[in-house]
């Protein structure tokens, strides 16, 4: 087959993928009326999984998952666009690690809201002015964003699904500049903190300049022929940067954590992670009987970290993730072993383990 045959094959394809896309389209829209009749959730974490894995099981290749989620990604994104206008809050600014993990989570169709703190975040979707919201809430080289922990103490709002974000930071500059120009390193303190090293070894005599996030580092570089910026991609981008270096970090497995924040919690999928919010009394061996409601049900407790509970002097709240939903039995049996030996339990929510 030469070059003109092919491409007429394309072109006959691309006219079905149009024809389908569209009657996908109408299928969805119709359940979207539904569900905003029925005052239900639009999104839906549990399904989205479904989807994503049939999907992988019929490819065939040569596209790869990754690429083949990445396109449904996008077509679930345009549909949701059409079914209501949602807003997707995040801790901004634009073009941060964060912003770029709510693109990953709901495609580039819907509106995007940029917060300037956590709490923000929690209010806008607390008063209905956006739909959801993602925020950090640990690094796997930095730890936890506790801000986001305490949040949690006095908000109603549910965690809905988890974004992890493989981090790769990169080295970006003014187009045209080099290495050997850079006097000024614009960085934000934790990707300081996960690129030290390399900086250490390639950038030993360059004034660091620590900043805001990392769109305000690519910001700054943009402005500056002698200066450069650590970051993402996408500030690269937002900025007309060129990125001399990728994957400078440290840690080859850096990766951060996100939540995102709804009202609903989706159904059981059979792979689902469930977040708690306990707090136990102030006498030895409390924190160990409760959380041998765990163990006595073969639960496995992925995450527990305690934090001040800023009420009263020595008092913890403990944050606690383990696998499976709060409406699976065991999960549900444990969680009310665990309430007879706590003072305070609270759900935060059960959501698709699926990264």
């Amino acid at each position: 087959m030469n070059i003109p045959k092919h491409r007429q094959a394309i072109d006959k394809l691309d006219a079905s993928i149009v024809r389908l896309l569209n009657e996908r389209t109408k299928h969805v829209l119709a359940i979207g009326a539904m569900k905003l009749k029925a005052g239900e959730e639009i999104y839906a974490p549990h399904r989205e999984r479904a989807v994503l894995q049939r999907i992988c099981q019929l490819n065939h290749g040569p596209v790869t998952d990754e690429q083949l989620r990445a396109i449904y990604r996008e077509i679930m994104s345009s549909a949701l666009a059409l079914e209501k206008t949602m807003i997707i809050a995040y801790f901004g600014p634009e073009a941060t690690f964060t912003h770029q993990a709510a693109i990953r989570k709901f495609g580039a169709s819907l509106r995007y809201s940029p917060q300037k703190t956590i709490a923000d975040v929690f209010t806008e979707v607390s008063k209905r002015r956006a739909d959801y919201g993602v925020v950090p809430v640990e690094n796997s080289t930095e730890g936890v964003v506790t801000h986001t922990l305490d949040m949690f103490v006095d908000s109603d709002l549910k965690i809905v699904s988890q974004i992890v974000l493989p981090i790769q930071q990169c080295l970006m500059v003014r187009p045209g500049g080099s290495r050997a120009r850079i006097k000024k390193l614009f960085v934000h303190p934790q990707s300081l903190a996960q690129c030290r090293g390399w900086i250490q070894t390639h950038l030993p005599r360059v004034e660091l300049i620590e900043t805001s996030s990392n769109a305000r580092s690519a910001e700054l570089a943009a402005k500056d022929k002698n200066a450069a910026a650590i970051g993402g991609i996408l500030a690269a981008e937002k900025y007309g940067l060129d990125v001399l270096e990728q994957d400078i970090q440290d840690n080859a497995a850096n990766a951060t954590r996100f939540l995102v924040l709804g009202r609903q919690c989706s159904p059981p999928t059979g792979h689902d992670r469930t977040s708690l919010l306990v707090s136990v009394a102030d006498k030895a061996g409390a924190l160990h009987e409760a959380i041998a409601a765990f163990r006595r049900f073969k639960i496995n407790m992925t995450k527990i970290e305690s934090r001040p509970s800023k009420r009263k002097a020595w008092e913890y709240f403990f944050f606690i993730d383990c696998d499976g939903h709060a409406q699976d039995r065991k999960v549900a049996k444990a969680i009310q072993l665990l309430g007879e030996h706590c003072n305070f339990i609270k759900i935060l929510g059960s959501y698709p383990n699926t990264e």
